[in-house]
């Protein structure tokens, strides 16, 4: 007879559900695992896209695909052989596949990318066109695992790349563990591997964008002898915050997406329905947390400001202790940006200088670069400007008061109070904060709120940061020909408590506790927003939007955003002035030099 669990997200999938005990930190844990799914053949992907069955996009096709064992060498290109399905035994006993490819047109010893993760390691065999949103076609090739080091490339410049099917995934032995430090033990146990076949130098660099970044930092912090170096392509360093619960508030939906489509013939760790049984931070959850201090290896890392992994890339950077360390941030999605012409030749330079030992002045690269936006497509420096550190050291923090009166806002506290309301279930609210001088905003916004909830005892809030024209018209930024709004942040009210690691202009919720609002309590929130950063000139406004739900737009990411917000039949109220000080703290960027007229920027 099967397990009956209680409390299960999406019950009505049908899929089977069984409970392992587990510790982390310490303490048991019930975790839910759900059966998975075996993994489709190329026939039958095919099948299913003639009939109009599969889902076209290219994550959902990696994912699900999977082919028969079959460990054999062969030819994969010109100069390029691939050794497929090759068993790799980990310290328990549990066997997992790779492919790698590597130069077979050398006796010289290289490095070798290992590319991780859950996502299939062949994926282009079950789609009917390998592609990438954002890159143009055949510019990766069918080598390359999703989000990940393309063998095309990296074979033909001195490296192998490993393409791995973590434990669980495809025909890998063992049960898939998501994210977790199960994950980044097998990881380490694969680097002390691979590295010492016979065609490696003993060296590996760990490289790939989102998912596969997310289990990089984890492996990282594993410390394995013979990691070189880590390439940290946007991907989320805390979980909790950043994915399973953005500001406290369930997003189980997105995770689901991907656990679903994994091909898996055992069992997956079922974190959605462990989003539903604990839903404040514990052991649990801290587990899937990087364990920032522990990463030591030289860091080349990177954020997109459009990009829901941003949070994360700049955490992970900011709190590793590699004494080499390096960040780009840029305006691009992650895709077209890891696998632009540049950026490869860049990573070139950066895994040649530490998998090779060749002294190639990689050391110029300037520790911090930052590409700041304006409206639309046109940034306001052309290309990257150089910085020292980040967050900048010569950012200035300004309050920007807010007026419930007028629904606007200034420099100065208000002294007449009042207050403004809206229904988080259907409507929003803006602040309209005029622009006097040229303003570069960059780095860490934060919302200082009295909030009162009329009819509830929790509210959610999703605030946003958007640019208005002078005729108060909106301005986007425009992303792979997208629109997209701006800064934004994500708060349950009722989690009071902030983390050790908060401070003034980045104000972390610890999620330990559940702090009910008591009718008529009027309670000052504070509320992180994820970095951004932006010109605003003369004449134009600052607009603060307040909602009590996720509001999808044009831009194609929001679709997979389905948060599960408490607001009951509350009504939401901000107050201002007189003993409230509501107001948007902004980290204004003052200019390096100026000189009379003469501004200098760069």
């Amino acid at each position: 007879m099967a397990e009956v669990i209680e409390n299960v997200y999406k019950p009505e999938d049908g899929r089977e559900r069984k409970i392992e005990k587990k510790v982390f930190g310490g303490k048991e844990f019930d975790v839910v695992y759900v059966k998975g799914k075996p993994g489709k053949t190329k026939e039958e992907m095919d099948a299913m896209r003639a009939s109009g069955d599969l889902n076209v996009d290219p994550a959902a096709q990696s994912f699900s695909y999977c082919a028969k064992l079959n460990p054999h060498s062969y030819q994969a290109g010109p100069g390029i052989i691939c050794e497929q399905d090759q068993a790799c035994i980990l310290r328990d006993g549990t066997t997992i596949y790779c492919d790698i490819y590597r130069p077979s047109d050398t006796t010289e010893k290289v490095p070798v990318i290992v590319s991780w993760g859950y996502f299939g390691k062949r994926p282009a065999e079950g789609q009917d066109d390998w592609k990438l949103m954002g890159v143009p076609p055949k510019t990766v090739s069918t080598m390359a695992k999703f989000e990940s080091a393309d063998p095309g490339y990296w074979c033909r410049n001195g490296y192998a790349v490993a393409n791995v099917d973590a434990r669980g995934v495809g025909n890998s032995e063992g049960e898939v563990n998501l994210w977790g430090s199960q994950d980044a033990q097998d990881g380490y146990d694969f680097i002390e591997w691979v590295t010492s076949l016979t065609w490696c130098n003993g060296k590996a660099a760990l490289f790939g964008n989102s998912g596969v970044c997310m289990a990089n930092w984890k492996i990282a912090s594993t410390q394995p002898p013979h990691l070189a170096a880590l390439a940290a392509f946007e991907g989320q360093s805390d979980l909790y915050r950043e994915s399973y619960f953005c500001g406290g508030i369930p997003n189980p939906e997105y995770e689901y997406n991907i656990m679903k489509e994994v091909a898996c013939k055992t069992w997956i760790e079922d974190t959605c329905t462990m989003v539903e049984r604990e839903p404040l931070w514990n052991e649990y959850w801290a587990d899937k947390q990087l364990d920032f201090k522990k990463v030591k290896v030289p860091t080349y890392a990177t954020g997109g400001w459009v990009h829901h992994h941003l949070r994360g890339s700049l955490e992970g950077w900011r709190r590793i202790r590699s004494p080499k360390k390096w960040l780009r941030i840029h305006r691009d999605f992650e895709w077209p940006d890891s696998y632009h012409n540049s950026t490869m030749e860049e990573l070139k330079l950066f895994f040649d200088r530490y998998c090779k030992d060749i002294n190639n002045g990689w050391e110029f690269t300037p520790k911090v670069r930052v590409q700041v936006m304006d409206a639309y497509d046109y940034d306001y420096t052309d290309g990257y400007r150089v910085e020292k550190e980040w967050p900048i050291k010569r950012t200035q923090y300004k309050k920007l008061y807010l007026n419930a009166k007028e629904m606007d806002g200034g420099p100065e506290q208000y002294s007449e109070q009042a207050e403004v309301s809206y229904d988080p279930n259907t409507e929003t609210t803006e602040f309209l904060i005029p622009v006097t001088e040229d303003m570069e905003i960059t780095g860490y916004m934060k919302l200082h709120l009295w909030m009162e909830c009329r009819g509830h005892n929790n509210m959610d809030l999703f605030p946003w940061v958007l640019k208005y024209d002078s005729n108060k018209e909106y301005v986007p930024i425009e992303v792979m020909g997208a629109p997209y709004r701006g800064a934004w942040g994500f708060c349950r009210a009722t989690h009071v408590a902030k983390a050790d690691t908060a401070t003034d202009y980045q104000p972390i919720q610890a999620h330990t506790d559940f702090v009910p609002f008591e009718p008529g309590e009027i309670r000052p929130v504070d509320i992180e927003f994820y970095p951004h950063s932006r010109i605003w000139h003369k004449g134009e406004y600052i607009v603060v939007r307040m909602a009590g739900r996720f509001i999808q737009t044009e831009w194609f990411h929001d679709a997979s955003m389905k948060h599960e917000v408490d607001n009951g039949n509350g009504i939401h109220v901000i107050h201002t002035g007189g003993e409230y000080d509501s107001y948007l703290q902004v980290p204004v960027v003052p200019p390096k030099w100026v000189s009379g007229d003469y501004v200098y920027r760069r």
